[in-house]
């Protein structure tokens, strides 16, 4: 299948190539074959985009003065866009990132679930009255930050930058969107959406680029008020140093490492079932991936046994495979990190219990086998860093104290699982667990009105939900003296 779609930057409401002509190619890792020809934004092109988007924020009456229920009705607008074209990308992000087609559906619906979301807050963000001595009236009023940049990964390019378009946009911010260069095409669509909902000129950017140039420009940029970045905690800690130059706010959904935790009377079908979903989904690319699976030592075995049988029986497929259930890595490099820390994983003496390598029935695609290691520590490599592919680490304890001990013994705190069919289990050690999303009896699982967001080195800030409004906004105090 060949790309048809948008391939250049979307600045100031047209589209335009990159100031110096500079074009990168894509790849199809299913294939390993050229996909898609995009223009390459430099430093130059993200000023431009910037100084768009600042515009935009100072015309009276365009977007940010906009009566916010006409705001609200763009916003949906858009959702109708991307909906009319969800065949269309679905298509695109999985020739363009790997993903099984089943996989990119749940996303595009996810977008247009968040779009409505935060179309139907546009009208409802207020402030407060405030009490004070005297003969004075004191309110609050909530007010867009200003411009928004996103700087947005490769594993979920399309449902990432929804989230945080989505709030920043109904706040009556502007924005400039940065895509990972790895996968920029998906995000070319809210251009697209944009155009066809009527959001003025500059009030929507796309600039596709390199993060070493665009997204460090965009992250350092003076004009920027605030910048929404999701990947790696090392690349989130140098944007919120370029951030801090300027006193930018910062949103950053960084790495994680989440542990399911299996008790002996949970439902053990559900559990191999919820943590099998959880670490092979998106080929295990995933932040908040269950990579480590905490099992009672008295259903070890069996539990393994399940989560085995159902990883030696996924189907392996992507964009071209429609049977598929797990997609390859993103590239190259990324399948090569992968096996690397599966090297580890046997050197360190952890045992391999399936996979542990690349398909033998897969001529191209850089796939990675579904991989169970037992006999797993927590101090091992393969349970302390995010390897990001389908490697699933399992660890044995014998009381809940154990568990939640190795549960919180990590850097990083995105998402835990915990199984048990007991209420009070469930409620005790959600409460003991050092994790910004903590999910019972499912897992991985959230909705554009829930929160996602981590603690320790798994980020600062909220997407989704009202937190995300906070993220957005910022208020100023009114004090008026009656007397």
């Amino acid at each position: 299948m060949s790309y048809t779609g948008p391939r250049e930057l979307y600045i100031d409401g047209e589209w335009t190539e990159a100031e110096d002509g500079a074009t990168f190619g894509t790849e199809d890792p299913a294939t390993e074959e050229p996909y898609a020809e995009v223009a390459e934004a430099g430093e130059a092109d993200v000023d431009r985009a910037v100084a768009a988007a600042d515009d935009a924020m100072a015309r009276d009456g365009e977007w940010r003065s906009l009566d916010p229920r006409e705001r609200g009705a763009r916003l949906h607008a858009m959702a109708d866009a991307i909906e009319e074209r969800e065949d269309e990308i679905i298509a695109v992000e999985s020739h363009d990132n790997g993903k099984t087609p089943f996989e990119a559906s749940l996303d595009v619906e996810m977008v247009v679930e968040t779009f409505r979301y935060y179309a139907g807050w546009t009208d409802k963000i207020q402030g407060d009255q405030v009490p004070v001595p005297g003969d004075r009236l004191n309110y609050t009023v909530r007010e867009p930050v200003g411009v928004t940049g996103h700087v947005i990964p490769w594993n979920y390019p399309f449902q990432l930058a929804g989230r945080s378009l989505a709030p920043a946009l109904a706040c009556g911010n502007s924005a400039v969107l940065k895509p990972s260069s790895t996968t920029p095409l998906s995000a070319l669509y809210y251009a697209v959406a944009a155009e066809e909902a009527g959001l003025p000129d500059g009030v929507l950017n796309v600039v596709p680029g390199r993060g070493s140039v665009a997204g460090n420009r965009l992250a350092g940029h003076p004009d920027v008020a605030h910048v929404a970045f999701t990947g790696s905690t090392g690349v989130g800690k140098g944007v919120m140093e370029r951030a801090a130059a300027n006193v930018t706010g910062v949103t950053l959904e960084l790495g994680g490492k989440g542990p399911n935790v299996v008790f002996p009377d949970a439902d053990l079908d559900a559990a191999a079932a919820g943590c099998h979903y959880g670490i092979f989904m998106n080929a295990g690319q995933m932040c908040w991936a269950g990579s480590r699976l905490l099992v009672h030592e008295s259903v070890h075995d069996e539990v393994v046994d399940r989560v085995v049988e159902r990883a030696e029986s996924t189907p392996l497929g992507s964009g071209i495979d429609d049977d598929g259930r797990m997609g390859p890595t993103v590239s190259e490099s990324q399948q090569a990190e992968v096996l690397e820390y599966i090297e580890s994983g046997k050197e360190e003496g952890a045992t391999v219990a399936c996979g542990g390598g690349v398909p033998d029935d897969r001529e191209t695609g850089h796939f990675v086998e579904p991989t169970v290691f037992t006999d797993v520590t927590n101090d091992m490599t393969i349970a302390r860093e995010e390897i990001f592919g389908p490697v699933l680490s399992v660890i044995e304890f014998a009381d809940r104290e154990e568990a939640i001990e190795i549960a919180n013994d990590s850097p990083y705190g995105l998402m835990a699982g915990i199984w048990t069919s007991d209420l009070e289990t469930a409620h005790s050690v959600a409460d003991a667990l050092e994790y910004g999303m903590v999910s019972v009896n499912e897992y991985p699982v959230t909705q554009p009105q829930t929160p996602f967001g981590g603690f320790k080195e798994s980020g600062l800030g909220r997407e989704q939900g009202t937190e995300a409004l906070r993220e957005y906004t910022q208020t100023k105090n009114v004090n008026v003296n009656l007397e």
